[in-house]
């Protein structure tokens, strides 16, 4: 059993849980994720670490109400509470932890990040910030109220730039909007990363490619077994068939074939349409 000593929910449809899970917690690396069930018979839920604390010996977890399994999580669980099994760090660690230090210190990055996609950024730019790489962080919402990990983020990266859809705080616009201003105004970036909705991590990659910056996408949000045996986060790189949760989570967005991408992430909504009726919601 794996305790809940914290829940709080950071926006209406999203909960920041911290899991007490001291040998995760010590050997969490940036981009990789943990499988939590619930329950001895609940799903199997890939969540990407979005904070590691080796001496608490703690882990953190962003979870969207989404479908029923999360209301489940989240709804039913409280500090105090514990979750039946977490297991982890599964996924490869974001490319920069292996990079060789002198190439590191040769770069430049800019994140940008959208709706649940923000929380994973956060331990990827922290860990730049910590090494000394530059880093700037752009964040878009639809609105102000929908905006999270701000106070975070504003103490790991260089520039925090945040964007809403209605302009209720920040650059009116979304977040490669945003990008095209800064480069615009002659900021140069040797690498960008992407994370949050799939359609808004393509328009990323298309924006990167037509400013020449290499980007990298997380494609998390296609994975469900999270061990590469149900072969449903299948995903084609570079005309190539890969697996989010063994070969990822993290890719080059310039060699994903979106469209395949996108038709499988809403291979599941009937299913996911069912359980939310039985649900009751």
């Amino acid at each position: 059993m794996f305790k809940i000593l914290e829940k709080q929910m950071l926006n209406p449809t999203i909960a920041k849980i911290v899991i007490s899970a001291p040998r995760i917690a010590k050997a969490a690396l940036p981009g990789q994720f943990l499988i939590v069930r619930d329950e001895e018979k609940g799903e199997r839920i890939p969540l990407t670490i979005s904070d590691s604390d080796p001496v608490k010996g703690t882990v953190t977890v962003v979870i969207q109400l989404i479908g029923a399994s999360s209301h489940r999580m989240v709804e039913g669980f409280e500090a105090g509470d514990s979750y039946s099994d977490v297991v982890g760090p599964l996924g490869n660690p974001s490319d920069f932890v292996n990079m060789d230090p002198e190439e590191l210190k040769e770069q430049r990055y800019v994140f940008i990040a959208g709706g649940l996609g923000t929380a994973p950024v956060y331990p990827q730019a922290k860990w730049l910030h910590d090494h000394g790489i530059p880093v700037d962080v752009i964040i878009g919402a639809r609105m102000k109220d929908l905006l999270i990990y701000t106070e975070e983020l504003g103490g790991a990266c260089d520039n925090l730039y945040l964007c809403t859809d209605d302009g209720s705080v920040g650059f009116k616009g979304v977040g490669t909007a945003k990008l095209e201003a800064l480069a615009a105004e002659g900021k140069t970036y040797t690498r960008c990363v992407a994370i949050g909705p799939m359609i808004m991590m393509k328009f990323a990659t298309l924006t990167c490619v037509k400013l020449g910056i290499p980007v990298v996408v997380s494609m998390n949000s296609l994975m469900v077994d999270g061990t590469g045996m149900c072969g449903a986060c299948r995903v084609s790189v570079g005309g190539k068939t890969m697996f989010s949760c063994v070969d990822g989570p993290e890719f080059d967005g310039a060699l994903v074939d979106w469209d395949e991408a996108m038709r499988r992430s809403r291979q599941y909504k009937p299913e996911e349409a069912a359980a939310m009726e039985s649900y009751g919601k």
